[in-house]
């Protein structure tokens, strides 16, 4: 079984900046595509940033220039900087794992911009 375990959200004011981790275990990390989306409330979940084995990133129109997902396989871990965080910013962030055959879900981080 695929474990992804996000950390680092929490209450930040605009403005300013959090960074997100997500660890993977029993898997061969490197291969697979990893992403971050977001669910804020009454609103779909939606891609905020994706990254491939290749280190090739993209990003949603709206967090491009400010968020940064980066990878570290020897760690199996994923990351999302984010900086000049907006109200609009605030949502669940899940850290996602794909590839042939598998679709793994974190459990999800809360991150909260507020004044």
């Amino acid at each position: 079984q695929v474990q992804l375990v996000e950390s680092g959200g929490g209450l930040v004011q605009p403005g300013g900046s959090l960074r997100l981790s997500c660890a993977a275990s029993s898997i061969n990390f490197s291969i697979y595509v990893m992403g971050w989306y977001r669910q804020a409330p009454g609103k779909q979940r939606e891609l905020v940033a994706a990254i491939t084995r290749g280190g090739s990133t993209n990003y949603a129109d709206s967090v491009k220039g400010r968020f940064t997902i980066s990878r570290d396989n020897a760690q199996k871990t994923v990351y999302l900087q984010m900086n000049s965080l907006k109200f609009e910013d605030t949502a669940v962030y899940y850290c996602n794992l794909g590839g042939p055959g598998i679709n793994a879900w974190g459990q999800g981080t809360q991150v909260t911009v507020s004044s």
